[in-house]
């Protein structure tokens, strides 16, 4: 088993998480996962950064495949015998103008971002070393849905104690409530991707406040970011950050020194903790 420290971003292989892994090859002190669902891609973007001099290392990963996160986990368990830092970047967003029937987008959008998400921690966040770093990538979106929900849906996302189960309880309903078109009449906002994102926000600040009960002395870090506005297939042309500057905040939690004991369980953009 190797005592050297492995960080692991998922959807690494372009954008934001491929800015990420790049940057974490030059200041992360040991191996860098570059996962993608499919390995030729994976592989074509492992040499890429090499061309740079960089040393970063494949692994397989389609995040909507239990299996998949299982064999991860496993493999990450034997030859580490866990996990330093994870980014869970992986996530999708339908274009504004597709024209996708909404309760299809709200389906397949929260599939991937917020219950892939959680298998992933629910996989992973126990193999978690102390003094570990999670950081999971959100968005400003989440907080723009989040105030547009009803009254109601505002204090059960704002709750401080709100559980898992809840939540996950919430997000089903939402894509049901699409499903039978009453979604807006039920308080939700008329955002697949905004939801989906207040999901993974909310789980991050379930998942810092069961670390503080469960593994207090670990000191481990896990914060929600939103990277702003980036040029990606994702954001398109127009956006107003590269890759790089939009990597900076899941970076720079990703690499919190071991001697600070914040932020955890905020909610982080342009490296500032922001009110949710």
């Amino acid at each position: 088993m190797s005592n050297v420290p492995v960080a692991v971003v998922t959807g690494s292989n372009k954008g934001i998480g491929f800015a990420i892994v790049q940057a974490l090859c030059k200041q992360f002190p040991g191996d860098v996962y570059l996962t993608a669902r499919d390995p030729s891609r994976g592989q074509e973007a492992v040499a890429k950064l090499q061309k740079e001099g960089l040393h970063p290392l494949f692994h397989q990963l389609d995040i909507d495949d239990l299996q998949s996160i299982r064999a991860l986990r496993d493999f990450l368990k034997e030859k580490y015998g866990g996990l330093n830092v994870l980014v869970n970047n992986a996530g999708i967003a339908f274009k504004v103008h597709d024209t996708t029937p909404f309760a299809v987008q709200a389906e397949v959008t929260l599939k991937t971002n917020f219950f892939a998400t959680r298998n992933i921690c629910t996989e992973l966040l126990p193999l978690m070393k102390p003094y570990g770093k999670v950081v999971n990538v959100s968005s400003m979106v989440s907080r723009l849905a989040l105030g547009r929900c009803s009254q109601e849906l505002q204090q059960k996302f704002r709750s401080d104690t709100i559980t898992e189960d809840e939540l996950v309880e919430l997000m089903t309903k939402f894509v049901e409530d699409t499903k039978k078109n009453v979604h807006e009449k039920e308080g939700w906002p008329n955002t697949a991707y905004g939801v989906s994102k207040i999901g993974v926000t909310v789980l991050s600040r379930i998942q810092a406040r069961m670390l503080n009960e469960k593994r207090k002395g670990d000191h481990i870090l896990l914060n929600a970011c939103c990277p702003g506005w980036v040029r990606t297939d994702m954001a398109g042309p127009q956006a107003t950050k590269s890759p790089d500057e939009g990597a900076e905040t899941p970076v720079y939690l990703a690499l919190l020194p071991s001697d600070v004991d914040s932020p955890h369980g905020q909610f982080v953009s342009d490296k500032t903790v922001q009110p949710w």
